[in-house]
């Protein structure tokens, strides 16, 4: 018996293990503060020279006095205590920070972290150095400011590590020098001017230029001249020698913002639809803005990816900043007011109400535009756009009472038809998606009807060998170029942990139906899981699995060597995957983000999504798996591929055996076998379902008259017979009417 089939019997049982403990953990001890749990591991010197300990963390701040003779020499305390800026692992980057009585940064030391690009290839010494660099940094001045008196030394390829550790120092200073009034700080007075709300009842612009013009949408509008400019002012000389050579007056970017949670804002911009589903998408207290823009540059970024950070722009209002993520984001489909200009990128962000940011008052977008002046070095600039809400969208806020009436409770005949409204507009939305898509869904239903066609009727199509090998050559190469590269319809293992998480937190169609090419992949391989196992996805319709295989038929054309694994050492590799698997799937229990990070062992998002375009480790790293490729073709479906290990399990359930085989397969016969792209097939001829990715190669084998031994038997077989059916009448006796027509053979 194989090694893999027990161990594909325990999966089942091993899942339940991982819920389970999941499940049984203990609770965590209540919380306290990051300081109370860092401080005791460090060394007072370490971060103030001379310091010789740490007082008392206070009981009404988590922040610790420096002694030094005896005396308070500056305040310690880890930035995650006060801000709530997390990096690309989703976790706070904990730093330790010293201030002194007069206000400036007396050291800073970077403790604690989980930021994958860090681990993953940016030497932590070089964050470290960066960190300490804060050292002597005026805060009375960052704080008259804002916050913008200083320049970010930002670390090709960690731009948004650096970013949310500069955010996180600036802030928390902040807040914590106001709080012990260092440097002559106090802490910020409480208002005591008109409290303002937002005017849920106020009416609608009438359309795009009356919103620019009274302040609705703000506007940040650079040429390439400027931006030329504001590179020459930097102090590296590079910048200015790597100058865009478009004419001055060129547009490099215009973006323009709305704030959109505000009714009014809302319903002119996007229209009653789509503002509709905006509320639905909000929560309780949250608020969003739209973001559209049009130039040269891009607010977004090309290295954005699904489960990473906008690291281009960040929303900043005093202490509050807020960098946005994949899931506060989405798409705006079409502006519903008369008369907006074309942008090609138009987008939704949603603020958290946990930021503590308020829609009333003055808030500022950053933008942080890159340079490149060498093969991995950058050097950046940032501009703002300020924005404040206008009057007409504000009111009064009433004065807070001692006991106010408790407010009338929504009618609950009034709270189904709200929610009915809600539902209503998402299917509005994601069926105007889908009208929007029409292209993209024909030619993936063209593909998926071409190779249902093929399936059922592979003893046709695979009888002639060469034109079934240029017609799956030429597949592949739609499926990596079309389906892959143009469309992005790449599924992912990230995928099926995001569909667990919406069993586990109520499910919703529309979410799913908002990726149209992504729902009807996943409705496609389901259909295909009962009929053909994971290989009608995996041999066919995966993007990165058709590069693998086209990248090594041209190693082939080479003559590059293919190396054949021993069946043992294969066997035993096989279930790597599946323990892949396993691992993020129980790691998606306790934390989707952390999943999604250790997600990145597939290298579709660079491969595919990003085409290459991405941080080198990554690079490095999917470029490593297609050389692997080149010599043993399919090395990461065959032994990594966490995807094909879930598809594989379900896949046990399908209904037929379309694979033909004849008694003689793997006793004597080893062709089969042998050619096998994947060697999916056992020495004893059976064709293992996990492995298979459906390429058919067996099938033209098996129909082979030149190569299968069987159809070789059978054709000789066939001509005996034929051969012996003729009689051979010979030469008509003499005398006979037609002797004299028989002609002697030529020699």
């Amino acid at each position: 018996m194989t090694l893999f089939r027990p161990l594909h019997r325990l999966l089942p049982a091993a899942v339940l293990a991982l819920v389970c403990l999941v499940l049984l953990a203990p609770l965590p001890a209540a919380a306290q503060s990051v300081l109370a749990d860092l401080l005791p591991d460090q060394t007072a010197s370490d971060l103030v020279a001379g310091a010789e300990g740490f007082g008392p963390i206070r009981d009404d701040l988590a922040a610790a006095p420096v002694l030094k003779g005896g005396e308070t020499v500056a305040w310690a305390f880890v930035t995650s205590d006060f801000v709530g800026t997390t990096g690309y692992s989703g976790k706070p980057i904990h730093t330790l920070v010293a201030i002194g009585t007069d206000g400036r940064i007396a050291g800073v030391k970077l403790v604690k972290h989980s930021e994958p690009i860090v681990l993953i290839g940016i030497p932590e010494a070089k964050v470290r150095a960066l960190v300490e660099g804060y050292k002597g940094l005026d805060l009375v001045a960052e704080a008259k400011s804002g916050g913008t008196t200083h320049d970010v030394d930002i670390i090709s390829g960690a731009t948004v590590t650096v970013m949310v550790i500069d955010d996180s120092i600036i802030r928390s200073g902040l807040k914590v020098a106001r709080t012990l009034g260092l440097g002559g700080l106090a802490p910020e007075a409480a208002a005591t001017g008109p409290r303002y709300e937002i005017a849920a009842d106020a009416p609608a612009p009438a359309d795009w230029p009356t919103m620019e013009g009274d302040g609705t949408l703000r506007r940040l509008s650079l040429d390439v001249g400027q931006v030329n400019a504001a590179f020459a002012a930097n102090a590296d000389p590079r910048a200015a020698g790597r100058a865009l050579t478009e004419a001055p007056e060129t547009t490099f970017i215009e973006m323009q913002v709305a704030l959109v949670s505000v009714p009014a804002i809302g319903t002119a911009l996007l229209g009653d639809a789509a503002d509709a589903n905006l509320r639905g998408w909000l929560g309780q207290g949250d608020q969003a803005i739209a973001v559209f823009g049009r130039g040269l540059y891009s607010f977004k970024g090309s290295g954005y990816v699904r489960g990473g950070i906008f690291d281009r722009i960040v929303l900043i209002q005093d202490d509050v900043s807020v960098r946005f993520r994949d899931r506060d984001h989405r798409r705006v489909n079409a502006i519903a007011a008369q008369g907006a200009p074309d942008f090609p990128e138009m987008d939704l962000f949603r603020i958290p109400a946990a930021s503590g940011f308020d829609p009333t008052r003055p808030f500022r977008i950053q933008l942080l535009v890159h340079r490149d002046v060498g093969p991995i070095e950058k050097i950046f600039q940032t501009f703002d756009l300020s924005y404040q809400l206008p009057q007409q969208y504000l009111r009064m806020a009433a004065a807070p009472a001692a006991a106010l009436p408790a407010p009338e409770a929504v009618p609950a005949a009034a709270q189904p038809v709200a929610a009915e409204g809600e539902v209503q507009a998402q299917a509005q939305l994601w069926k105007r998606i889908w009208l929007d898509s029409k292209p993209k869904i024909a030619v993936l239903g063209s593909m998926l009807a071409v190779l249902t066609l093929v399936f059922f009727f592979q003893q046709f199509a695979v009888r002639n060998e060469r034109r079934f090998y240029i017609f799956r050559m030429a597949y592949l190469t739609v499926t990596l170029v079309v389906l892959g590269w143009m469309f992005n319809a790449q599924l992912s293992v990230v995928n099926l942990m995001a569909l667990f998480g919406s069993l586990v937190n109520g499910f919703s169609w529309q979410a799913f139906l908002l990726d149209p090419l992504t729902f009807i992949l996943w409705f496609a391989v389901a259909a295909a899981l009962l009929f053909w196992g994971r290989g009608a996805y995996c041999g066919w319709l995966c993007p990165f699995g058709a590069l693998q295989e086209l990248t090594n038929q041209v190693a082939r054309k080479l003559r590059i060597p293919q190396w054949t694994l021993p069946w043992g050492l294969h066997e035993r590799l096989w279930p790597i995957k599946y323990m892949i698997f396993l691992g993020l799937f129980g790691v998606s229990l306790m934390s989707v983000e952390q999943a999604e990070h250790l997600a990145e062992v597939e290298p579709f998002k660079t491969a595919i999504i990003l085409k290459f375009v991405r941080a080198w480790p990554f690079v490095a790293y999917a470029v490593a798996l297609l050389v692997a490729g080149l010599f043993v073709e399919r090395f990461y479906c065959r032994y990594l591929c966490p995807l094909g290990a879930a598809l594989a399990i379900p896949a046990r359930v399908r209904m037929f055996d379309w694979l033909k085989r004849y008694h003689e397969c793997g006793n004597p016969c080893q062709i089969c076998a042998h050619e096998c792209p994947v060697q999916s097939i056992h020495p004893t001829g059976e064709i293992n379902p996990n492995e298979c990715i459906n390429c058919l190669h067996c099938q033209v084998l098996y129909n082979s008259p030149k190569v299968c031994p069987v159809v070789i038997k059978k054709m000789k077989r066939r001509d005996k017979l034929a051969a012996s059916a003729v009689p051979d009448l010979g030469r008509p006796p003499a005398g006979h009417p037609n002797a004299g027509r028989v002609t002697e053979p030529t020699t």
